[in-house]
């Protein structure tokens, strides 16, 4: 996989922790599944479990590259292996120079308080200056992610409490982080002070009584029949064990004593997060709808004649998004109709793992098929999440036009990507975003073949997103307006997302 040829914002990793289930690492595992669209190149899991003849809790760890499916295969790892009542997963996506096995995820680390595995999403922004003092204290990096960051502070920390010791690492890194942490006795949480990636609690009825589980995203917890509890806040450490499966009280810190304006990442509504999943304690679903019917209000497609409009989606972000549109086009007065245009394939990889430039079209080809009957001699909406390089896009709407549509107008559900991302998305380089290359929608839309070209605007794009108290949304990538510092030579690591 080459950076260079990513055409998406790429998505960042899912993580899964099951704590006092009698099958944690199946839970985890079916878990994990339901996390597949957030990492698709490795996956791994930890169980703990008690030995009988050490008298001690031990480890079991199985990680391998390619899908939760594929590193899984053998049923025996689950039921023989990965044997305990608790478990942390985690789906796996990497920046370039990080695909290695090694890298896999979760990390485990034994060491004087006992041993402690760690899944990570997001992305730390302090990781050049915290390798350097770690590495002068005498610290032995054997990865190249900014995850292991996290067990080296825990493990270089004089506090003799467990809890103190996590808590005082999370106050020295900066960027984002959703974590989920399993020691001897204990499941614990935490998302970052801005909370810019999503984690939720659940919990399931087993004949030992309660279990829980946390997750990146609630369709995690529908396949294992969990019951949603809540997100965890921005800026809070949570930690369950033996005492909360007795008292259903689930422990809570903060991480930084002041809690700052929250920012969520806003690309978990438009791209990331599945459409049946629930994150910041709001439903996908619901924002797609509306940032298309706000996309049909800013942008709405007449015809003199009142010819009948189609619109379509580009699966599967852009579906309900289009649905929205179809509705609110309509509701305007041009006879609009929402149809199947675009039929995608899910068992290819995304478009952006292409080996070369030239093999993009050919890549579009394979993921996607247009329904001709539908698209011939009509004018077709296409509704998508987003342009970046726009090489997809162009390869889209050329296949479209094979199939001999009269026009082909384009409509995109977020703003122009303008700046790179730090907090666990992977975009190119600045100077190669297609909105940073031409000065208008108009001459975009042109290099790509579309009739017509709109993005939703950033007031209409913030007016489509949920508001909560302390609750604001990182929009970096459009406005180049970071909420953490990045600091300088911040790239010159390879880092785990």
């Amino acid at each position: 996989m080459q950076k260079s040829f990513i055409d998406k914002p790429k998505s960042n990793c899912g993580v899964v922790g099951v704590f006092n289930h009698p099958e944690a690492s199946i839970i985890t595992y079916y878990a994990l599944h339901s996390l597949q669209h957030r990492g698709q190149e490795a996956a791994g899991i930890v169980s703990f479990y008690y030995d009988e003849k050490s008298k001690k809790k031990k480890y079991a760890l199985h990680k391998g590259e390619g899908l939760v499916l594929d590193v899984f295969s053998d049923p025996k790892i689950l039921t023989d292996v990965l044997k305990g009542d608790s478990a942390v997963g985690h789906n796996r996506y990497s920046t370039t120079g990080s695909a290695r096995r090694v890298n896999i995820q979760p990390f485990v680390m034994s060491y004087h308080s006992g041993i402690l595995a760690i899944s990570h999403n997001g992305n730390l922004t302090n990781t050049l200056e915290l390798r350097q003092k770690l590495g002068d204290s005498g610290a032995i990096f054997q990865t190249t992610t900014d995850t292991e960051i996290f067990l080296h502070l825990i493990a270089h920390n004089r506090k003799r409490n467990l809890i103190d010791q996590i808590l005082e690492a999370l106050r020295i890194v900066r960027g984002a982080y959703s974590l989920a942490i399993l020691t001897e006795d204990a499941l614990i949480a935490a998302r970052d002070p801005y909370g810019f990636r999503p984690l939720s609690i659940g919990k399931i009825k087993t004949q030992n009584g309660d279990a829980y589980i946390v997750a990146s995203e609630t369709c995690a917890f529908d396949i294992v029949n969990a019951e949603y509890i809540r997100s965890l806040e921005h800026n809070e450490l949570v930690v369950i064990d033996k005492e909360t499966i007795r008292t259903g009280e689930i422990k809570s810190y903060k991480i930084q004593e002041v809690t700052p304006v929250a920012r969520h990442c806003i690309f978990e509504y438009i791209y990331f997060s599945r459409p049946d999943s629930k994150i910041f304690n709001h439903n996908v679903d619901k924002v797609r709808r509306k940032l298309g019917k706000n996309l049909a209000l800013e942008s709405p497609l007449f015809k003199d004649n009142n010819e009948k409009v189609i619109v379509i989606s580009v699966p599967d972000s852009g579906n309900t998004a289009a649905l929205g549109y179809s509705r609110v086009n309509s509701e305007l007065g041009q006879a609009t109709a929402f149809e199947i245009g675009l039929i995608r394939s899910h068992y290819v990889g995304r478009t952006f793992i292409a080996p070369s430039q030239d093999k993009r079209e050919f890549r579009v080809k394979v993921k996607f098929n247009t329904v001709k009957g539908v698209l011939q001699n009509r004018v077709v909406v296409v509704v998508d999440d987003s342009i970046v390089r726009g090489t997809t896009s162009k390869a889209l709407i050329k296949l479209i036009r094979e199939a001999r549509p009269k026009e082909v107008h384009l409509r995109i559900t977020s703003p122009p990507i303008r700046f790179p991302c730090y907090y666990g998305m992977d975009f190119p380089s600045k100077e190669e975003l297609i909105a940073n290359y031409y000065s208008s929608e108009e001459e975009i839309g042109k290099a790509i073949g579309a009739d017509s070209l709109h993005y939703l605007s950033l007031t209409k794009l913030l007016d489509s997103v949920p508001k909560d108290e302390n609750v604001d949304y990182c929009t970096a990538c459009f406005t180049g307006d970071y909420p953490v510092p990045i600091l300088e030579n911040h790239n010159k690591f390879s880092i785990e997302i």
